[in-house]
This record gives C-alpha cells, structure tokens and sequence, in this order.
C-alpha cells in the first residue's frame, strides 16, 4: 500500500511529538560508544586559527590544576565515605562539550575519564529540555555506570561555569561512596542477578540549584540507602568542593579571559593526541596478543575470559576484544565498553605512558572492536554492580602487549612491567556499629596491591591499586573508632607470595580481620584468582600465587587472647595449619563470598597478592635473593628451589660457582623437559575446551566460535551472536547434590 508523502508541517509535527513523548531517555549509544574528543565548536576554532601564547596557556593550566588539587583535599579533609578519606576520588574540569581536560594532580583519574559521558548526556539531551535546562547554579548527580562510571558505588556532581551566560566548561567531583542501597551491604552485591539489585541507579540529573542542594532529592537518596548520614554529608562536600573549584576558576575567568581558558582546555587535550599519534608512530607495526581470565563468576567457579589482540598500524592503534567471555545475565560481574574504555585507559597512564597529562584525548587514536553482549560490552539490561571484576584485569592486561610493542624502542617512557595484582581483595561488611548506627561499606585495602616486577628493579611492596598511584590504605585506628571491625596483626607482607622473576614482584600483605561491640554484623568478598593466577608474569616470569579465603568460625579470639595469648600466632598460614583452637571450625573458600552474618570474635583472613614476576628466575642476582632472605620476603626452599642459589644458610653467603653450575644444570633439564613446538602442540592443543570446565570465550586464537554455560550446560555460539548466559542458583544446585546423595543412601 502506497501512502501519501507527508507535508513539511505534518513532518514538523511528528517530530515534535516524538521529541515531547520520548518514553524514556535511556544511554545513548552515539554517546556511550564514542570514547574521542569531538570536534572544535566554533569559539574553540576562531580561537585556536589565531595566534597561541604557550605562556599563557601555561600560566592558566597552573592556576586551573592549582584549583583542582585544592578542590581534591576539600573532599579529602571532610568527606565521610571511606573512600573519600583513602583518596578513592578526584575532582576535574572539562571543555563545554564535555571532553576531559585536567584533573587533580591525585586521586582516581578514571573517576574523571568516566565522567564525560554523563557530561556529554546532559549537553545533548537535558540542557534544551524544557523541564530540565542547565542553568548557572545547577549540579547534577550520578552514578549508574550504563551512563558513563565504573560501578555504581561512585557518585560524581557536575556542575556548568558560565560566563556572561555561556556555557565555558564543566566542572565535576567523583567520591567512591560504597553504600546505595544494594541488595546487599556496601553497594558492591556479588549476589545480585539483575540490575534491579544494584541499590540507587542514577542517570544524570539535577540534585541542586542556585548553588544549594534540594532537599527533596536528598531525601529520596537517603531514604533509598541504609546509610542516609553518609549520603547526605558526602552530597553537600562534593557539592561545595566543586563551588569551590567554581570560585577558583571565576578567578581565571576575571583575570585572564574566557578565551585564555577556552584555548587551554582544547589545547590540553589536541597537544597529547597528537603526542599520542607521535608515539604509536615510533611503534613497529604489527600486532600482539594476550589472555587474561577471572576464575569466579562472585556465585560459582568458572573460566572467564577476556582476550586481546593490540594491532599498531601508522600513527593509529585498535584494540579487539573479541573472543571474550559472554555476559552472564544473572551474575554481577558485567561492564559496559565505557567502563572498560575507562579502565584501560587507566592502565595505560599507569603502565604505559604515565608522563601524559591524564585526559582521555590519549585515546583518541585508538579503534575498538568489541563482541556485542560479551562481559566486557554488556547489554542495558545486565547487572554491573560488580565490573570490577573485568574492569580490574582490563587494567593491567595491557601490560604485556604494549612491553612487546615497547621493547625495541631506543626510548621508553617508562619502565616496561609486568601486569599488578588485579583484584579488589578486602572484605566488605555491613551490619550494626558499636554506636547503633547502620552501615555498608569497604576496607581501604584494596588500595594495597603489589607491583609487577620491572625490566629494571623489583616491583613495589604493596604500592597501589591499578586504577590510582595516589590512593592510601587509611588508618587502622579510625576506622575502629567507627565500626566494630578489629584488625589483628600488622601490614605483614606475605612470604613466599610472590610472583618470581629475575625481578619479583612486589608482595601483598595479609589481613586478618575479627569484629567485636556488634550483634549484627556481617561480611562479603567480591574476587577472582583463588584457582588461577591473576597477575600474569612478563618475559619468562612467574605469575602470581592463588589466594583463598580463611575462616576461623565457632571461636571468639578476643576470649582467646584473655586467657591464652601464648597459643596465637597472627599469621595465616600459621593459624590454618597449626590450628591453635580446638573447638574452632577452620575451612579455606575461593575468595569470593555473598555476604554473610558472623559472630564477635571469627576471623575472616585473607592476603592482598603480588604482581606477576619479569625476567627468568635463573637470571636474578643471586645478591637480591639473598637480600630477599634477609628481609624474610621470602624462604630457603624459595631460594634453592626457585632461583637455585647455592649459600650458607648460617651466613648467607653465596657459593658463586656452585651457584652457577646447578644453574647451568636446570637450564639443561629444561632442554630435556622440552618439546619442538610442533610436538608440543599436537600434544596440548584440542579442538574445544574439556568437557567438565565450566569455560566461557573463544578457545584459542579462533574468535569466531565462543564457549558458554547455560543453565548448567555447555552451549556454543557464534562470535557475532553473542548470548546471554542464565546461571544457575548455586543454592539450588547444591540442594539437587544432597538430594541426590539422599537418594543414593537410601537405596543402598
């Protein structure tokens, strides 16, 4: 049937009534998928045509980062989250199109990268929306990763400076807050199996004017947590850090001229494009490829895998991310491509050009290539309360691809480093403090992960997460002047957890944890690497150790150390194996735990881990092992077994000859272990993954075929038609083991 063509006015008013009658403003993929800066706006292109004082430029970056890093400690000072006091947030500035320009010279520099999209969503949707606008005086709030975040636990305010009523820039402070209301405590639920358990889930809007926060919306947001103190105090600093940083940059405003801050904020971000294209250009071409996997889904064991390949051509770099895990539909540990856009960018400012100025400009020249509906770029619909998972490894993957694009450069930027520890290792908690108050949060150690080692010294000892080199671990004593948790022991770093190498990582530190002036209290873990290694190793290293979860239950340590201190030793391996109660019940779990009510005075242990070991074991100075040995990193068998050096053990000298010759020995026997590459090959390779590995992503380098688990069951899917994957309840699944195991006893 042929209709009649509609007229100009009919035209119109279609068009109105779709733009009036949108059903629902959801994130959009224009926005969403574009990780580049755009392109000049008009101001910025007359401006930037003319001459350029490089001066000024500078004189007003100056003045700018000096009112970023002021703004940063406002929020450090009087912020309530527990992030907040351990640095978990930064504060930043952005061209009027919502580009990242600066941030604060410390802090989480992805809470700012993130931020540009729900930036860009009120540019394009709110600021010309007759309900909504954006006017000088606004703040918007956000938090929900599908519009632009990493996890939902992070809550930014935006704010527009205008001069003269122009829109010049945005202005913004990102705290990671913890608790928001999730299913369960301190916002990061590992038992979540859908969006609509993730707590609070807001897309960018209007939670202030004229400067002051509507109370209205403060009072739905606390009334949607279980900590609405935390959520009201932390609105108003985040609030006032970025009035704050306003006045500063009205300042630059009055003094120097829109235009000096206009040209600035492009100048910033066009300067390290081009430096970007400089430096892919010094690249050989060519591509490089790595695999990384997450042992856990947070509810059961399974191979998870993210797969990469790096292709340098010319002065441009793509990444292809295809071949990785499908996303789990029922499982919280999803990601969006923004967040995993965010996170490797973090990595590459950490890892691989950390001399830049932290803008996401840097990516400008790269292409992506994703799978749709894969863990990596999951759908609207999937929960991503927990990302960290594979936003966590996405930080650190990177690592090994850019060492080998890196290593026959005449100049580096930095050292080349094998991936860190990759995994948010701290407990969670939420219950009743001492003080009668509800709670939900973390503990700042996941801030404490151990370094890679480096193509010129060792890694660091517990130096940072991934995401931040300016993060802290808190102090132990105010924390336990607010909550009941109690920290048993010191920050021991872990012997013999170690990724070795001819430079070793740097260790994690043990943690062990009780609690006490509670009745309701509880805890839950969200990790990946108890089965498999995290930390991959670089060069012929060794990866990281796998770590578990200990539990001590049916005890009350504190009755204990009243009346037999001598018995407890503070030490993991000790405690486990020595077993110094009787009466207590001892078990070790994959550290990945749905929270859990426990009693005053159980211990819950876990290790923060190394990073992964560079270089052969056998090329390390028998002189930095036996420095190792000294300072108890790590133990005799360690040094004779692994790095076979041969000393004193009284004296610790070395004997360099024998040294030597049982050097020369493994390096032999590794010879005679060792295959030709194609025997070897035909002997590991097989056409799928076995049987009965619950796998998920491509099996081999062949991304066209990918593996899943559905409902139970292995299925097999084409690359370019992702599905979703519904996982069983783990409950349900061990009720069918026992009932099973029933039915077998019964029939004997």
């Amino acid at each position: 049937m042929n209709y009649p063509q509609m007229t100009p006015e009919q035209q119109e008013l279609l068009d109105r009534f779709l733009q009036n009658n949108k059903m629902f403003y959801a994130p959009d993929p224009a926005i969403m998928e574009n990780h580049k800066i755009e392109a000049r706006t008009d101001i910025e292109e007359q401006l930037l045509s003319g001459a350029v004082d490089p001066h000024k430029i500078n004189e007003v970056r100056g003045l700018v980062v000096a009112a970023l890093d002021e703004s940063h400690t406002m929020i450090e000072q009087m912020g309530a989250a527990p992030g907040a006091k351990w640095g978990d947030m930064t504060t930043a500035i952005f061209t009027a199109s919502g580009d990242l320009s600066l941030i604060a010279p410390h802090g989480v520099g992805g809470f700012a990268a993130a931020v540009f999209y729900p930036i860009k969503f009120i540019n394009k949707y709110w600021a010309d929306e007759p309900t909504v606008g954006v006017r000088e005086g606004d703040a918007f709030i956000h938090n929900d990763a599908r519009y632009g975040g990493i996890h939902n636990t992070d809550q930014s305010m935006m704010m527009p400076v205008f001069w003269e009523g122009r829109l010049v820039c945005w202005i913004s402070a990102t705290i990671h807050e913890g608790e928001n209301g999730s299913c369960e405590p301190g916002g990061m639920p590992a038992a979540a199996e859908s969006k609509y358990d993730e707590g609070l889930k807001m897309p960018p809007f209007r939670c202030a004017e004229n400067f002051e926060l509507k109370r209205d919306i403060v009072t739905f947001l606390q009334n949607s947590v279980r900590d609405p103190k935390l959520q009201l105090e932390d609105m108003k600093v985040r609030l006032h850090s970025v009035i704050r940083l306003r006045e500063r940059i009205m300042r630059v405003l009055e003094d120097h001229g829109p235009e000096a801050l206009i040209v600035m904020l492009r100048k910033q971000l066009e300067d390290v494009a081009d430096e970007v294209r400089r430096r892919i250009q010094e690249l050989p071409d060519g591509v490089t490829r790595t695999v990384s996997f997450a042992d856990s889904t947070l509810r059961e064991s399974a191979l998870l895998k993210l797969n990469m390949a790096v292709t340098v051509k010319g002065d441009r770099i793509t990444v292809d991310m295809r071949g990785s895990s499908p996303e789990l539909i029922n499982r919280s540990i999803n990601a969006c491509q923004a967040s995993f856009k965010t996170m490797l960018f973090c990595g590459f400012m950490m890892n691989v050009w950390p001399d830049l100025p932290f803008t996401m400009a840097v990516f400008t020249p790269f292409d992506f290539i994703f799978d749709d509906n894969s863990i990596i770029n999951g759908s609207f619909e999937t929960p991503q309360a927990m990302s960290l998972i594979p936003l966590f490894k996405t930080m650190t993957i990177a690592s090994i691809p850019m060492a080998k694009f890196n290593y026959s450069l005449p100049h580096r930027y930095t050292a080349m480093v094998a991936p860190q520890y990759d995994q948010p290792a701290t407990l969670i908690y939420g219950g009743m403090t001492q003080h009668a108050e509800f709670v939900g949060n973390f503990c700042a150690d996941i801030n404490g992960m151990g370094q890679g080692g480096r193509s010129h010294r060792d890694g660091e000892h517990s130096v940072s997460p991934p995401f931040s080199a300016c993060c802290d671990l808190g102090e132990i004593e105010l924390m336990e002047e607010d909550l009941p948790l109690v920290r048993l022991g010191a920050f021991t770093l872990a012997k013999d957890r170690v990724g070795f190498g001819k430079q070793r990582s740097g260790l994690g530190y043990e943690q062990i944890h009780s609690f006490r002036g509670s009745d309701l209290w509880g805890y839950m873990t969200g990790c990946s690497g108890s089965l498999f290694p995290s930390a991959q190793p670089l060069f012929g290293g060794y990866a990281s150790p796998t770590y578990p979860l200990c539990k001590v239950k049916g005890i009350d340590i504190f009755e204990e150390l009243a009346e037999r201190p001598e018995n407890i030793r503070f030490d993991i391996l000790d405690i486990m194996n020595n077993q110094p109660v009787e009466a207590a019940q001892y078990s070790t779990h994959p550290m990945a735990m749905t929270f859990e009510l426990a009693a005053p005075g159980e211990l819950y242990m876990m290790c923060q881990g190394a990073g992964g070991g560079y270089g052969d074991v056998l090329q390390r100075d028998p002189a930095a092992v036996m420095r190792d040995l000294e300072e108890s990193l790590i133990s005799d068998d360690t040094a004779r077994d692994i790095f076979k050096v041969v000393y004193d053990p009284a004296s610790r000298l070395v004997d360099v000859e024998a040294t030597q010759k049982l050097r020369n020995e493994e390096r032999r026997a590794r010879i005679a272990r060792g295959k030709p590459y194609d025997a070897f090959v035909a002997d590991w390779c097989t056409d799928e993954p076995p049987a009965d590995l619950p796998y998920m992503g491509c099996w081999g380098p062949d991304v066209s075929t990918v593996y899943g688990v559905m409902l139970g069951e292995r299925v097999k899917m084409d690359g370019k038609a992702l599905q979703s994957q519904f996982m069983l309840n783990p409950k349900d699944v061990r009720i069918a083991e026992l009932e099973a195991e029933v039915a077998r006893l019964q029939s004997a």
